[in-house]
């Protein structure tokens, strides 16, 4: 595992217990910059589906280095080209995780609604972040 992730794993690790207790039913993510995969957590009871959902998230915000919902919104304003980009997937909940003013991965969270998923990664990408900073 790449070094600027270690601390990752031990946070994610930390968290499950809020997580659980919130009732959050998701998988989580973490790839490198090249949308590696580098993390996966999927808790009690999240359906199976939300795994490759919360690859595609992390490895589009990582990727394309912008949340996955910016290519969303694209979608749903109109703009349905978005959905031919080669290794986009379109779908809230992904969030690149910076450190220094650079990309070096991201988080991608699936399973609740899109707004809870996207907290979540929102959260976990600035943990990472502190994490690697300390």
């Amino acid at each position: 595992m790449c070094s600027h992730f270690r601390p990752q794993r031990k946070s994610l690790r930390r968290r499950r217990p809020k997580q659980k207790k919130r009732g959050a039913t998701v998988v989580i993510v973490v790839v490198d910059d090249g949308g590696h995969l580098l993390l996966l957590e999927r808790l009690d009871d999240t359906q199976v589906a939300s795994i490759e959902a919360g690859i595609g998230k992390a490895r589009t915000a990582a990727i394309f280095r912008r949340p996955s919902k910016v290519f969303e919104d694209q979608v749903r304003d109109g703009r349905v080209a978005a959905l031919a980009l080669p290794g986009a997937t379109p779908l809230q909940g992904g969030i690149p995780i910076m450190f220094e003013n650079k990309v070096i991965g991201a988080i991608g969270v699936s399973g609740n609604t899109p707004q809870e998923d996207e907290d979540i990664a929102k959260v976990g990408a600035a943990s990472a972040a502190s994490a690697i900073a300390n």
